[in-house]
């Protein structure tokens, strides 16, 4: 089958595509794919697999069936790993174990995350469990530092786990509304260099909404005690400001999502996955997948537009088995994690393409006529769900944890009565069934449908493509739902009526979905309200007052501002100039600057970096930066750094991102102690004197230095003589008819 467009061709080659390593998978591996038909036959295969060998062909038929054009689309870590033998897991989310307040289990949990994202799986951690900075530590005599100064830990181990693998770490940090850090953390992200890797949210109670609706005072506390009380309509003010501002935190109604979870007489829930739309308890994992209801319309634009209930019914069943079978075809990167997979079977089963599936059928995102469909599509995949589910638990046995009280929750209790009376003959396979992702690139593989349930963000825009010469090429890129009208209507313009973007929708359109969502979704929705920029602080911050009284469990904003920028530049936008037509500032003839020095345990010689500074507009900046050693094995690769962070710093502009991304570097030989600090690597050790370099231009202290500053004095003392050819250095002497570098033993005699 053919790409819906080449940006799907690109995402799947780069993304999704087996290549098997250099010497092959052996007779029985797979192969390479030549085309997305393979990936869906290797996934199909890899989960019938866990049937019956006797049902074993039937269902790896349906699977593929359901695959086929779109339609079903498991998570990227399934359509990635599945059937490949590679030691990864299939589950995209997971929230960690609950984080003692014990500076050794605190880094055992540490340990733990680093090897669940090194599987590919994002993380969650609630860190309220820590005691607040200050607090005292009984029998050192010392002062706690509080959850973000661990934070801080989790985001260098993330960055340390990006630069060493492919996929980029994603992190959930959360805290509870009545932590007394709570402060510090709403502002944490204002910092726009901190805490980079993390989302953030705040866990809001009940208790703390009806606090906001007195105007009553709220205590911060730990482990009962009292550390101070504030006014519930300030906390809530600065926690909307900081939103308002930089968009994070968000914000999870916690009591809520306990309260509605199917599972609350077996768990407690206290973190999200990364993107929100997985609620979990203390080593909880969930594996999703999304019906692509854009790919169910029949007639679009035509008045008799409509998905077919029956067929819509049939792909949950066999979506809901796949799922299932992916819990005993996957690895995990825990014990805890499989034990608590296994035991509670969650999936999480969504939708994506809807705004496309709207559009098709004449109804605008947001009114009435959309609110009545949303229900009824996402009330049929949730009926038809259970029903799988209990005839699934009537074949291979309920979760080990299933008990009948389940069925007194609110998500089963309002069930028809028919399904419950399955559920009730049978059990239940899978503890939660439902939870809407935000798709992303998948959404892109099946050729940019809308993602999850957000509306179209734009369109069209251009999109830049790098080709293999470095050079790079603008691509039109349409959503779905224009590009089917133009293969339909030609040149005819689509009707403004149903074709509106994120752009033109009011925050209450996108509360309104979300809400009517919500009221189908066992677990959570990832979902975006997206607010003009103009938008004044006190409507935006009803909108999660008013989320609340919706029934939703969480809300996440995004209002574009100099601080986070916009998302996407749609056509209309000013294209940004090209790379080439930057202009670099003129050197002038003479510069300042300092010169550092670096002892690299690896290296028999120092390392001295030189960083000369410019003055432009009454304040000084970088310029340039030299790196020299004797050392000739660094000869190559610093020439080429120096060169192109020179250029950056000529560029103009914040510069601090440079270091930052250089102490990211490990090197897998190992780093080194320099002032009583672990340094990854020598690319990090210069990225910290880049770093102690830019804090003394901007007057602030400097951390603890990873190299020293050399006087004028001891650099002049390395006299200029002959190099020798191996290491670089100074001391070859003419010894008995041989030259001889006392440094590194090198010796030719002539």
């Amino acid at each position: 089958m053919a790409f819906d467009n080449s940006l799907a061709g690109e995402i799947w080659s780069g993304k999704y595509r087996f290549v098997p390593p250099e010497g092959g998978c052996g007779p029985d591996g797979p192969e390479a794919e030549t085309g997305v038909e393979q990936t869906w036959a290797r996934v199909a295969h890899a989960l019938a697999e866990r049937e019956a060998p006797a049902v074993r062909s039937l269902w790896r038929g349906r699977f593929e069936a359901a695959l086929r054009d779109y339609r079903f689309l498991p998570a990227g870590r399934i359509l990635a790993g599945a059937g490949t033998r590679r030691n990864v897991t299939l589950f995209n989310c997971f929230v960690m174990g609950a984080i003692p307040d014990s500076l050794p289990e605190i880094f055992d949990h540490l340990r733990e995350a680093a090897v669940t994202m090194q599987q590919g799986g994002g993380v969650g951690m609630d860190f309220s469990t820590i005691r607040p900075c200050g607090a005292a530590v009984k029998g050192v005599g010392a002062e706690a530092s509080g959850p973000l100064s661990f934070m801080e830990v989790w985001d260098s181990m993330c960055k340390t786990i990006m630069s060493a693998g492919q996929r980029r770490g994603a992190m959930m940090g959360c805290l509870r509304i009545d932590h007394p850090d709570i402060e510090a953390f709403i502002e944490a992200k204002r910092d726009p260099a901190r805490l980079r890797n993390f989302n953030l949210s705040v866990l809001v109670s009940d208790a703390f909404m009806a606090a906001l609706e007195r105007g009553a005072d709220w205590p911060l506390t730990f482990e009962g005690q009292v550390y101070r009380t504030v006014k519930a309509p300030v906390l809530w003010e600065r926690l909307m400001q900081a939103t308002y501002d930089v968009a994070e935190p968000g914000v999870i109604f916690i009591d809520r999502v306990n309260a509605a979870n199917n599972l609350a007489y077996c768990e407690t829930i206290s973190a999200s996955n990364p993107c929100g739309e997985q609620m979990l308890p203390p080593y909880g994992a969930c594996l999703l997948g999304s019906i692509n209801l854009a790919r169910l319309v029949s007639a679009p634009f035509e008045r008799d537009a409509a998905i077919d209930e029956t067929a819509l019914g049939d792909l949950t069943r066999v979506a809901v088995r796949m799922l299932d079978n992916v819990i005993d075809a996957s690895r995990y990167p825990l014990p805890a994690q499989k034990r608590e997979a296994k035991a509670k079977r969650r999936i999480g089963l969504g939708v994506t393409g809807l705004a496309d599936a709207l559009i098709f059928c004449g109804a605008r995102y947001g009114d009435e006529a959309a609110l009545a469909l949303t229900r009824h599509w996402l009330g049929v995949i949730r009926r038809e769900a259970y029903r799988a589910s209990a005839e699934l638990a009537a074949e291979k046995g309920p979760f080990p944890l299933y008990d009948q009280i389940i069925l007194s929750r609110p998500n089963l209790a309002s069930l028809d009565a028919e399904t419950r009376a399955l559920i009730t003959a049978h059990g239940l396979r899978n503890g939660c069934l439902t939870s809407i992702a935000p798709t992303g690139t998948t959404s892109l593989l099946a050729g940019n449908v809308s993602s999850g349930v957000e509306p179209v963000f734009a369109f069209s825009y251009r999109r830049k493509v790098r080709q293999p010469d470095g050079a790079t090429r603008e691509e039109a890129v349409e959503d779905y739902a224009l590009a089917v009208w133009r293969r339909l209507k030609g040149e005819a313009t689509p009707p403004e009526h149903a074709f509106v973007s994120a752009q033109t929708l009011t925050p209450a359109d996108h509360l309104s979905m979300q809400a009517a969502a919500q009221g189908l979704i066992d677990s959570s929705i990832s979902k975006t309200i997206n607010c003009p920029e103009d938008i004044a602080f006190e409507a935006f911050a009803d909108v999660y007052r008013e989320g609340y009284r919706m029934g939703c469990k969480g809300l996440t904003t995004y209002r574009p501002n100099a601080v986070t920028g916009q998302v996407l530049s749609v056509e209309s936008a000013p294209a940004p100039a090209p790379f080439h037509e930057a202009k670099l500032i003129p050197r002038p003839e003479a510069l300042s600057g300092e010169t550092y020095k670096i002892n690299w345990p690896e290296s028999a010689h120092a390392v001295y970096v030189t960083i000369n500074d410019v003055e432009t507009g009454g304040e000084r900046r970088p310029f340039e930066i030299f790196v020299n050693s004797k050392n000739m094995e660094h000869y190559a690769w610093t020439l080429g750094l120096t060169r192109m962070v020179s250029a950056v710093f000529r560029r103009g502009g914040d510069v601090s991102f440079v270091p930052e991304e250089l102490k990211a570097v490990f090197d897998p030989r190992g780093g080194g102690w320099i002032g009583g600090r672990y340094v990854p690597s020598l690319l990090a050790a210069i990225g910290g004197v880049i770093e102690r370099h830019l804090s003394g231009l901007r007057g602030e202290d400097a951390a603890a230095p990873a190299a020293a500053a050399a006087s004028p004095a001891a650099l002049a003392s390395h006299a200029v003589g002959p190099l020798c050819p191996r290491c670089g250095g100074h001391d070859l002497v003419r010894k008995e008819g041989c030259d001889t570098c006392m440094d590194c033993g090198y010796s030719k005699c002539g």
